[in-house]
């Protein structure tokens, strides 16, 4: 390739403008303006101010289901029931927002009663709030499976051993958050960072689940954790 040195010096110009700017806004800027800018670029390490939740959520499907079921809708067939169930009100739709990311769902619909609607939303909130408090702000985490009609829960036992056939996913008040992937307003999650969100939003859960507002599971297999509104 021939040398552009024309070219180099630009580059070098821009490098310079950049490095001044941010030189600029340390030296310039007071320390609490500074504060979002550091975290943004932190690396420091969170993981070791955060204990370990996670295997407390422990909770077996066949201790909570017969308990979740009547707390829930009945099972649907198929979509149209569903979309009755919604328009009659025993459904909200749940959509990305703030505070999470509703992922596309293959084997489910991005639904749920009422009540697990508001347990979701309070999860996120204090999940945020604990979150931010250590430097990471703008946190959401992804919901990976909510309501399933029950050939959903057939074709995914094809694929997923460990679905059952008694799911709380078939009424309405069981959803799955992703313990594996989150979004925040930083330039780089690093692996310190992802195993204190993992955890605390394990926490969280955890003392929702004491206040008995849930019974959570610690999906190893699914990378997620289980939730079911009681």
């Amino acid at each position: 390739m021939k040398f552009n040195k024309s070219r180099l010096v630009f580059l070098l110009k821009i490098v310079s403008v950049v490095f001044f700017i941010i030189i600029s806004i340390f030296v310039f800027i007071n320390r609490d303006r500074r504060k979002p800018l550091s975290a943004y670029f932190s690396t420091r390490c969170l993981d070791y101010k955060q204990k370990d939740f996670s295997r407390k959520l422990n909770d077996r499907i066949v201790d909570y289901s017969a308990a979740a079921k009547l707390r829930g809708i009945s099972a649907c067939k198929d979509e149209s029931e569903l979309k009755r169930r919604i328009s009659d009100g025993k459904l909200v739709k749940v959509t990305s927002g703030n505070s999470y990311i509703v992922e596309k769902m293959a084997f489910s619909f991005p639904c749920v009663t009422p009540d697990s609607k508001i347990l979701l939303d309070e999860i996120a909130r204090r999940f945020r709030e604990k979150s931010s408090q250590k430097g990471l702000n703008g946190v959401k985490f992804f919901i990976t499976s909510m309501t399933r009609k029950t050939d959903n829960v057939k074709s995914l036992r094809r694929y997923n051993g460990n679905a059952s056939v008694n799911s709380p996913h078939l009424y309405g008040n069981a959803f799955d958050i992703s313990y594996k992937r989150f979004i925040a307003r930083k330039w780089v999650l690093t692996n310190c960072d992802k195993k204190f969100l993992k955890e605390a939003l394990a926490e969280v859960i955890w003392q929702l689940r004491s206040e008995d507002k849930c019974w959570a599971t610690h999906e190893k297999i699914q990378n997620c954790y289980h939730v079911v509104s009681r």
